[in-house]
């Protein structure tokens, strides 16, 4: 009896060892097990609980149901427990999960194919690139890779694209705001003047010109803080986006701004300074050396936007004014073609500084002077002028002439002459510094008067404004220079002031009454550049030191003649 309960405790301890090594296998199993193994685990336990039949075929139908696999895989489920325990739930991964056994020729070219075909505006779907493989291996007469091959391989490139799609820009935290450029950094804006944005639109006012004729919409070009969402500055005309017209409104929003009377202005728009960054998207017009140019040399970074998204703050405006200014205004043409008004062109009556007066009435004294959605209880003005850390700059006009304009270098020659684009220039107490070279400054638009400077290191330093002779009363452009000389040179002519007036004044006389429209364009645009420059208070000129051994200038004479001017001095 001893000896049957001592075999009886002998066998049972036994039996715990081989439990407890038992649960410490299972413990380290259950640990490497995914989620899907320890469902099944718990199922097939449910099974093997002691029921009848009738219980057991259907928890078997609800194990399956659970599982979404088959009452017949759940068998097998079982049996694999039965034989191997929870080693047999595990399943064991492929080497080569994750790779294809495609040729690798073959993987580069559906990447390839469908990476080339979604470039830019293209775009291509997983299927037209399958189609593409079977043309392919067709011309190479061997078998393609199945379609569903075509999917596995191009899933991991589609999407890893669609993730970088769901990623946002950083933008607003709290109430600072982080903006990425196309180069991966990421700017945080944290103070005003630090970030400037600039983007273009094409106003939804038809103009007209000051006879009432019916021009066409002009180009409005803004200038926006970041920090404070204060506008800047701006450009309204009817050239086409460009580097000038960029270069044209960061001028207005570096310069101080003055407006006369006739503005009706209740506020002052007292932004003024200079940017650490200007941050654009990627237009022709943004990537121009022209624009990098006036970067390098007033101090600021140019910045490319990362993706169009990020552009929400200097394109938002827009549809401000269109809401609450241009809607209001004869000639409202509506942001939708398909439902545009048909009396826009016969309400049109604003030429185009009529409506410059409203756009700049209504940023000082409204959009401006208003509480942003983040900018808690200041204005977008307050936090402007809050928001800075220093003083702004107070620059000239000379100063940014230097990078506002076109630049090109010339050699000054006796008598103080300069010649550019076939016409002679003279200018004032030049003639001390015939022979050396000079850099010229001129505005495209206008090139009847260009701006003389002497390099001293690696600064500009102005010396003297230099006038077209005989064109002084006259506003000719660099195109129109270009294509009066071609005439002149066409009728056996020789180039010069005198010719190229003459071809100007010909034209006016035997040209029809009636203008065309960018001819009429020109006028209304020149008459504002005018007003502006009326009501712009002019910085005193830098002294101009003559040569010690310069010459008292003689006065030239009303009428000369240049053939013989250019036989004596060798032209």
């Amino acid at each position: 009896m001893q000896e049957a309960e001592f075999s009886t405790t002998s066998t049972t301890l036994a039996s715990s060892a081989d439990v407890n090594n038992n649960l410490a296998e299972t413990n380290v199993i259950v640990d490497e097990l995914s989620d899907e193994a320890l469902l099944k685990m718990e199922v097939i336990q449910s099974l093997l609980e002691n029921s009848d039949r009738t219980t057991y075929t259907q928890r078997l139908q609800q194990a399956a149901e659970k599982l979404g696999k088959s009452v017949r895989t759940v068998r097998r489920l079982v049996d694999r427990w039965e034989q191997e325990g929870l080693a047999g739930l595990a399943q064991n991964q492929r080497a080569d999960k994750g790779k294809h056994r495609v040729d690798e020729n073959w993987q580069e070219f559906i990447l390839k194919t469908y990476k080339e075909g979604n470039k830019g505006s293209k775009r291509i779907t997983r299927q037209q690139v399958a189609v593409r493989v079977k043309a392919r291996a067709d011309e190479l007469g061997i078998k393609p890779p199945s379609h569903m091959t075509v999917y596995r391989i191009l899933q991991p490139l589609i999407d890893k694209i669609e993730q970088a799609k769901s990623i946002r820009s950083p933008g607003w935290r709290g109430s600072r705001l982080s903006v990425k450029t196309r180069d991966g950094k990421d700017l945080q804006v944290e103070h005003s003047n630090q970030v400037w944005q600039c983007d273009h639109t094409l106003v939804d006012v038809v103009l007209v010109d000051s006879s009432g004729k019916i021009l066409s919409r002009p180009w409005l070009t803004t200038v926006i803080d970041s920090y404070s969402r204060c506008i800047m500055g701006i450009n309204l005309g009817y050239d086409a986006p460009s580097s000038t017209v960029v270069a044209l409104a960061l001028r207005h929003a570096i310069l101080p701004k003055q407006y006369g009377s006739e503005y009706a202005l209740n506020e002052e728009w007292g932004t003024s300074g200079l940017p650490q960054h200007f941050y654009t998207d990627g237009g022709k017009d943004f990537r121009s050396n022209h624009l990098q140019q006036i970067g390098v040399q007033l101090g600021f970074v140019c910045h490319l936007r990362d993706r169009p998204s990020e552009g929400g703050s200097v394109e938002r405006p827009f549809k401000t004014f269109n809401t609450e200014l241009f809607s209001t205004l004869h000639g409202y043409t509506g942001s939708n073609v398909q439902q545009r008004p048909e009396s826009a062109e016969k309400e049109a009556c604003l030429t185009l500084r009529q409506l410059e007066q409203y756009l700049v009435r209504y940023i000082v004294d409204n959009y401006n002077q208003r509480l942003d959605a983040r900018m808690g209880d200041q204005t977008r003005f307050q936090r402007w002028e809050s928001g800075l850390i220093a003083m702004p700059d107070l620059f000239c006009e000379r100063d940014l002439d230097i990078c506002l304009m076109k630049r090109t270098q010339r050699q000054i020659q006796r008598g103080g002459y300069l010649q550019l684009e076939n016409l002679m220039y003279r200018g004032e107490l030049l003639a001390g510094y015939a022979g050396e070279s000079v850099v010229l400054r001129y505005d495209p638009r206008d090139i009847t008067t260009i701006l003389v400077y002497r390099t001293q290191g690696d600064k500009e330093v102005f010396l003297a404004r230099a006038y077209a002779q005989d064109l002084q009363t006259e506003e000719l452009s660099l195109d129109e220079a270009k294509a009066s000389s071609r005439k002149v040179r066409e009728a056996g002519k020789a180039v010069s002031n005198r010719s190229i007036l003459a071809e100007v004044r010909e034209r006016e006389t035997f040209s029809t009454p009636k203008k065309t429209k960018k001819e009429r364009q020109k006028v209304e645009q020149a008459e504002v550049k005018k007003a502006k420059q009326t009501i712009r208070v002019e910085p005193e000129e830098p002294e101009m030191v003559a040569s010690i051994d310069s010459e008292p200038e003689p006065e030239m004479p009303e009428v000369f003649d240049y053939e013989q001017m250019r036989d004596d001095y060798g032209w």
